[in-house]
């Protein structure tokens, strides 16, 4: 480990996207993700690589595609508002398999909304944001040392899959300042994306098995290969055989829903033996966790199932734990992860939520718990 550090969480972001081999950072900048792009302005020339702050969201989304096409890890930050304009090109991204990472630090809505607030409304949009079928890749850390950790995997899930992978902080997380030990490298994993041994005339840059990826050869290499946002078939060209389409639109989703061991993450907190399941995310996991230790100190049998993966979300294993139990999801919003939740359980289940610009409370949590 390295000598102890108090980081903000948008730092250990920025910590982590240079440990995971950042070459390329456009941004725009938005409060509260500002310090992201502040930092990597500083460190990306440092070592060779490109920040560039663009005129605005839609153009920042397509330069990070654009040199992520060209073999440069990339990504950009924004909030809210931003995350909205960036939806056009984050399909785009989507439907053209180009990895990227997207960090979202959520605050309060909707349009310019309190920017200075923290909230989680951004739960759905994170997942339904684009047009089409497709499936998405959405990390929220609860933590300083998970903002690190969460961003390295960020950059590994999205050049395993080919994906846009969208990294879903609150204000909470990004802002608030924890003592942390960033890990040494070579302690973590770090994937590049996969090579061809193909020559140049049989290189096809979409030529993959329905849960696969194929590899993605950067532009400037010797390998000439088109890239359209229609729906086009393994060579890169638009199709408009309906056979073709239907594979190409599966597969956006089944190489994702087929790696589902390998690209879920959650923490499940006591949940074994008890009777009250409190499910919450980020920032309020925090607070959730602090209500169930209050809840167990007086008796009460609480357990904390957190998702980290939130897109795809751990359904099944949500499932294993909560069936048949009392369930309380706590967010800040009015109830959207809320909506899964009792999709996947299909049972009713209870609600704490907060959207007023202030963090949700332990107190909060534990009075729901205790039927206050």
């Amino acid at each position: 480990m390295t000598k102890p550090k108090l980081m903000q969480g948008n730092e250990a972001c920025v910590a982590g996207a240079l440990a995971a081999g950042i070459g390329f950072y456009a941004g725009y900048p938005i409060t509260p993700s500002t310090e992201i792009a502040e930092l990597l302005a500083e460190a990306l020339p440092k070592i060779g690589g490109y920040f560039i702050q663009m005129e605005d969201e839609i153009s920042s989304m397509g330069a990070t595609i654009g040199a992520s096409l060209t073999g440069k890890k990339s990504m950009t930050a924004t909030s809210g508002p931003g995350f909205s304009l960036k939806q056009e090109n984050l399909g785009y991204a989507v439907m053209t398999e180009v990895p990227c990472v997207v960090v979202n630090v959520q605050r309060s809505g909707p349009s310019t909304g309190v920017p200075t607030a923290p909230a989680q409304g951004d739960v759905m949009q994170a997942r339904w944001g684009t047009h089409g079928d497709h499936a998405i890749i959405a990390l929220s850390p609860s933590s300083v040392r998970e903002c690190f950790d969460v961003t390295v995997r960020a950059f590994n899930l999205s050049e395993k899959y080919r994906i846009p992978v969208i990294l879903l902080f609150d204000e909470i997380v990004g802002h608030m300042r924890e003592r942390i030990e960033i890990p040494e490298p070579g302690t973590y994993e770090v994937i590049d994306r996969s090579k061809t041994t193909l020559p140049p005339s049989e290189y096809k840059p979409y030529d993959a098995p329905l849960d696969g990826v194929a590899p993605l050869v950067p532009f400037g290499t010797g390998y000439r290969y088109h890239v359209t946002g229609l729906t086009h078939d393994r060579t890169g060209f638009a199709t408009s055989k309906p056979k073709e389409i239907d594979y190409k639109l599966r597969r956006l989703s089944t190489k994702i829903e087929m790696n589902l061991q390998d690209i879920l993450q959650w923490e499940s907190l006591q949940c074994e033996d008890a009777d009250v399941i409190v499910v919450a995310y980020g920032g309020t996991a925090r607070s959730a966790k602090a209500a169930m230790e209050m809840a167990r100190e007086k008796g009460l049998k609480v357990g904390l199932f957190r998702p980290v993966t939130i897109w795809p979300f751990p359904g099944d294993e949500l499932i294993k734990v909560a069936t048949g139990k009392r369930v309380i999801v706590a967010e800040m919003n009015l109830g959207q992860m809320a909506t899964e939740v009792e999709r996947i359980l299909k049972q009713d289940i209870e609600k704490v939520n907060r959207v007023d610009g202030e963090p949700l409370t332990p107190q909060e949590i534990l009075d729901q718990i205790e039927g206050v």
